[in-house]
């Protein structure tokens, strides 16, 4: 990983939803309170009868949002419980398999793990979704929560805890192309949705959970701060470097691999259970959906796109690049992050 030890070099100043103001010149607001609200005419991942909302910084769909302001005031944490967040399309179904499957291999052997029959989202409860539900009753098997929240907006209740979080991010332009295959494929009703547009968006910080930029930045300066709280991952280490990162997700989470276990395979048994290749081609993921009978069901094959690092190359002009990596640069570079490799198309 690329990183700087000095944390005071970090300008947090440009890295707030500056975006809002080109956006209100071209979707003029209205305002309600805390929250604007941008007209439907940009369409992401939005039935026609809803639109994005703004609040603390970052754009949220309306049934999310309220989950979020929910677990934002009652939500009571335990001090066993394992947060695993990440900005959409950055790795949350990997990095929920891959956990999942390690806190639960002494409950299930390789064979009836349930990751063979449910989608890694069905596996792994999300705090704005599923926990805020019920949440005088959690009833959780495993210690393990998803949320796709900011750090900055994450309840109080979590930050004072002492609770574990594992964070997962992904280089920006790989993370844009998958949000754009993703809404094209999950939502066809609302019909197709060039990528310039998309794009522009994207780097205006209008995007689920956006600005992509300043939910990383609010993970990594958290995971500085405490580090051993807060585990930063990248999803392109943990491409490169499967085992070792799954060793050290492990360790870190409470359950790491005696030495018998490694010599037994079990470390490569859990990255074999929790590949791209072996989840997309279970007939769950193949055929099942996710979120029945909610305004956001979708597909389990659509969270199995390509998983692979570098695909921007095939879909982003030069332009495109040079300017999505300013972006980036100008965001996190003097915080010490950057995301390394070839950024010719």
């Amino acid at each position: 990983m690329e990183s700087s030890s000095n944390n005071e070099s970090c300008d947090t100043s440009e890295t707030t939803c500056n975006g809002k103001v080109d956006l209100e010149e071209a979707y003029p607001p209205k305002s309600e309170g805390t929250v604007s609200i941008i007209s439907r005419g940009n369409g992401l991942l939005c039935p026609e009868d809803f639109g994005l909302f703004q609040y603390e910084g970052f754009w949220y769909h309306s049934f999310y949002l309220e989950g979020v302001k929910l677990a934002q005031e009652q939500f009571k944490p335990q001090s066993t419980d394992i947060f695993l967040c990440s900005a959409p399309k950055s790795g949350t179904t990997w990095l929920k398999a891959l956990a999942f499957s390690i806190v639960t291999r002494t409950e299930f052997d390789f064979s009836t793990n349930p990751l063979l029959v449910k989608v890694p989202h069905d596996c792994v409860p999300m705090l704005e979704v599923d926990i805020v539900k019920n949440m005088s009753d959690r009833n959780l098997e495993f210690p393990l929560l998803s949320t796709h929240m900011p750090y900055s907006s994450l309840p109080n209740s979590i930050i004072d805890s002492g609770c574990r979080v594992v964070y997962i991010c992904r280089d920006p332009k790989d993370v844009f192309v998958s949000f754009w295959h993703f809404i094209c494929k999950a939502r066809p009703e609302i019909g197709f949705l060039p990528m310039e547009v998309i794009f522009e968006l994207f780097c205006q910080g209008v995007s689920y959970y956006g600005p992509y930029w300043d939910h990383v930045l609010g993970y990594w300066k958290a995971s500085l701060e405490q580090p051993e709280r807060v585990l930063f991952l990248k999803y392109e280490d943990m491409k490169r470097e499967t085992s070792v990162l799954v060793k050290r997700l492990a360790e870190f989470i409470g359950h790491p691999f005696s030495m018998a276990e490694e010599t037994e395979g079990v470390v490569e048994r859990v990255m074999d259970l929790c590949s791209f290749e072996n989840l997309s081609n279970l007939e769950v993921n193949k055929s099942g959906r996710h979120r029945v009978d909610t305004l956001v069901a979708i597909e389990n094959n659509t969270y199995f796109r390509r998983g692979k690092v570098g695909d921007w190359k095939n879909h982003l002009t030069a332009e495109m690049v040079q300017r999505m990596d300013r972006i980036t640069e100008q965001k996190l570079g003097s915080c010490g992050l950057m995301f390394g490799g070839d950024s010719k198309p």
